[in-house]
């Protein structure tokens, strides 16, 4: 059985507009056979890396900062994939950098050269054959989720597993007021979900369904305008 660890650098957790992509991804993904466990940063208490590469030198692959992410080594060691979900901060919530900057004990301390740059490797005990991104953000375009997108997409180069794709879910909110196009969103979110365990990777026409417009840029714009200057009004 393929095991997936979603991890979820949401603040609002299950409340979020990132779950609101998330779950029937992960639905999606649980249809096809595979086991899913799900685990929000924000509960965990994660510390900053201290950048000494003690897990490097010292003791290869151990951390030595002793807080919960002790917990989520071993998940980590028995994923067959890593599914990362996050809103679009600037670029990323905090917990959420702490969380992948501790990622740095599954190295080998070996660096290599690949595609143009300094690479490595991930350790032979971790299973983690794919990483995928699921992001939401409140701005219309996708452009908006590049640097996001570029994080995740440089940490499976780095620790050289597949980068299987991105689930992208922009101007999330407004899937809360029309439940028609909001359930085309989820029904391609549940199948892109079963598509990457059955077939080890994600359509374009899947991906392009669930980050369809709901609404013109125009109106988006219009409304966010509108709200600032209710706020100024009323500040």
């Amino acid at each position: 059985m393929i095991r997936v660890l979603a991890v979820s650098g949401s603040l609002r957790m299950e409340k979020s507009d990132t779950a609101l992509v998330l779950n029937p991804f992960l639905e999606g993904i649980r249809s096809a056979g595979a086991s899913v466990e799900l685990i929000y940063v924000k509960r965990l208490k994660v510390k900053p890396c201290i950048g000494d590469f003690h897990c490097w030198y010292t003791k290869p692959g151990v951390c030595c900062i002793k807080d919960d992410m002790q917990l989520v080594y071993p998940k980590l060691k028995k994923a067959d994939i890593l599914v990362l979900a996050t809103p679009v901060y600037i670029p990323l919530p905090g917990e959420m950098q702490n969380f992948v900057n501790r990622l740095c004990p599954l190295l080998e301390p070996a660096l290599t050269w690949r595609d143009g740059r300094t690479r490595g490797r991930i350790r032979k005990e971790f299973g983690i054959s794919k990483i995928v991104l699921v992001s939401s953000s409140g701005w219309w375009e996708l452009g908006n989720f590049g640097t996001v997108v570029r994080i995740a997409e440089e940490l499976a180069k780095d620790v050289n597993v597949e980068f299987a794709g991105a689930v992208l879910r922009p101007h999330a909110f407004l899937l809360l007021e029309d439940k028609e196009k909001a359930e085309g969103v989820y029904d391609a979110a549940r199948r892109a979900g079963a598509q990457l365990v059955k077939e080890g990777k994600m359509s374009k026409t899947l991906l392009d369904a669930v980050a369809q417009p709901l609404i013109s840029e125009e109106e988006l714009r219009r409304r966010f305008n509108a709200s600032h200057e209710r706020a100024k009004a009323g500040g």
